[in-house]
């Protein structure tokens, strides 16, 4: 086994405000409780882990609380996925508990009040962000309302040996094969925390939906693919189709576009790592867009800039 790249002793010692202010940019208000401030220590470090923010985090501090009101202060919006590195947590969101040990890992809504209590005053932890849109677009639901789980499956210590022991960095570069460690990381997210059901035609819907979500991923290049598409070839009725999106709080159209935009950001990274001249209204065509304008409309609306600073 690989000794883990992250190193907590080597973090410098961070106090109360250091620490809260180290979480801000990027992962929002934060406020450990029930100690004395002056005696607070913590410990926190960014980096990227194939292309994703992550930070290492450890504190002595037995209870961190998110309010509603920091969630409405900082307008903070992804998923995270925390593992338990060291020592033992509790995690409470949405009148959900789980408890973590070395290993396990829970899956939290950024954008909703939590709690989160330590076992002992030594916990350290890793968390790795996830995007909303690309969660759902990756794995065909929306999380709603947070979802907690542990990791004491083969893929839950797979997903942490995956964490614990990455050849990480700051950033500031990328690896061409980020993109396939990421695609890594969507499927062992979507093994740990998709949602199950133990009512036999639920499990049937479930299957269906994600053969759906096949479909949608074989064939989402074709310019004139759309739902009326995906329904006959999965043999469901288009009324019956857009019901398993709306269920997810989402649309076949919306989730087919995410699909060709995750896509063509790729095209995206790869056309700026390898400094090459292909036109930008090429990649749009490749990845299912007939209508450029469109493409760059909805393109910085999901990216927040235009495709062509994307991956500079």
């Amino acid at each position: 086994m690989m000794q883990p790249r992250s190193d907590f002793a080597d973090m410098p010692e961070l106090d109360y405000e250091g620490w809260r202010d180290a979480l801000r940019p990027k992962w929002g208000r934060y406020n450990p409780e029930a100690m004395d401030r002056r005696t607070f220590v913590g410990r926190a470090r960014s980096r990227s882990l194939y292309g994703f923010a992550a930070i290492d985090l450890g504190c002595n501090a037995h209870r961190v609380e998110r309010t509603q009101r920091d969630v409405r202060f900082d307008g903070v919006d992804h998923y995270f996925v925390l593992f338990q590195v060291a020592g033992g947590s509790t995690i409470i969101q949405n009148d959900r508990v789980v408890q973590l040990s070395v290993g396990d890992a829970a899956l939290v809504d950024s954008a909703r009040p939590g709690t989160h209590v330590s076992e002992e005053r030594c916990g350290q932890w890793i968390s790795l962000q996830l995007p909303r849109q690309s969660l759902a677009s990756h794995l065909g639901f929306d999380a709603q309302g947070g979802v907690l789980g542990r990791g004491e499956t083969a893929a839950g210590r797979m997903f942490f040996d995956l964490v614990r022991d990455a050849d990480t960095g700051d950033g500031s570069t990328s690896s061409p094969a980020d993109f396939y460690m990421q695609l890594a990381v969507y499927d062992l997210i979507g093994a740990l925390f998709a949602p199950t059901d133990a009512v036999p035609g639920s499990l049937h819907a479930d299957k269906l939906f994600t053969r759906i979500c096949g479909v949608v991923r074989d064939r989402f290049a074709e310019p004139a693919f759309g739902p009326c598409e995906v329904a006959a070839e999965a043999g469901i009725s288009l009324r019956y189709l857009q019901k398993f999106f709306t269920a997810r709080g989402t649309t076949c159209t919306h989730f087919i576009n995410s699909v060709r935009l995750d896509h063509a950001a790729r095209l995206l990274h790869r056309r700026a790592t390898l400094n090459t001249c292909q036109p930008i209204s090429e990649i749009a065509y490749d990845s299912g867009f007939s209508d450029y304008t469109h493409f760059a409309r909805i393109f910085r609306r999901r990216f927040g800039h235009t495709p062509g600073a994307h991956g500079g």
